[in-house]
């Protein structure tokens, strides 16, 4: 009987020199601002190790993840520090007590000025990581959507997600004919191009303190290559 052989070479992440920054600190948790193309945590293969939590458990040892941005996302992250911020903070995302806002730059001028998405997803197993719409076994997504400025061909946008399935920004940006730029995913060709990078950029989280309950908001403005003198025609 012959053995099936997957001759797919690995995908080797590209390693970002990137500094993360620092955005708040305490005994229990960071804050912390992730650069584009470095991952949140170590990949599978030995050559993908290099990531968030990696770099920073060589000064803050201890750090574990709850929660991720993908690869090619920037923006903010709680990072928590111990066990007990572990948990209570993994609480607050599983009960949707956690805000995120993130922003966009889509492709195509947005008529409407705030509307959601409400299209549940599902793993898209012949084509992973993909994730597509499925009406039959997704799970609910619901994405909140509001336009901050039009510009000529593009839009740039404030998503709020309520629920957090992999790729929901993504894939509900191009459900609404507005794919992100730079999405080696999801986006045509066109717009994939009109970027160097994807455009999608985790902006402002908020949350409750796991051991004070003091509320905190973070902070990170959009890159300047969200703009229109660094992105292409």
């Amino acid at each position: 009987m012959s053995q099936l052989v997957d001759d797919e070479p690995p995908y080797l992440v590209p390693h970002s020199q990137e500094p993360i920054r620092l955005l708040y600190r305490d005994p229990h948790l960071l804050i912390v601002d992730k650069p584009t193309l470095l991952l949140s945590v170590p990949g599978r293969h030995p050559k993908n190790r290099d990531c968030l939590l990696d770099r920073l458990s060589m000064r803050y040892p201890g750090v574990s993840a709850v929660h991720r941005l993908d690869l090619d996302t920037s923006g903010v992250m709680v990072v928590p520090r111990d066990r007990e911020a572990l948990s209570k903070l993994a609480r607050q995302f599983q009960e949707r007590h956690v805000a995120k806002t993130y922003l966009a730059r889509v492709a195509g001028e947005v008529t409407e000025d705030t509307g959601e998405i409400d299209l549940p997803l599902a793993a898209d197993w012949p084509n992973r990581p993909k994730q597509k719409v499925c009406f039959d076994s997704g799970k609910a997504a619901l994405t909140r959507w509001q336009v901050l400025s039009r510009d000529r061909d593009t839009s740039l946008l404030a998503l709020t997600p309520v629920t957090g399935r992999s790729h929901q920004l993504r894939i509900h940006m191009r459900e609404m004919g507005h794919p992100i730029l730079g999405c080696d995913f999801y986006a045509p060709d066109a717009v994939l191009g009109a970027a160097a990078r994807l455009l999608l950029h985790a902006t402002r989280i908020a949350f409750r303190h796991p051991l004070s309950g003091q509320t905190l908001i973070a902070h990170s403005p959009a890159p300047a290559d969200f703009y229109r003198d660094s992105y292409r025609d």
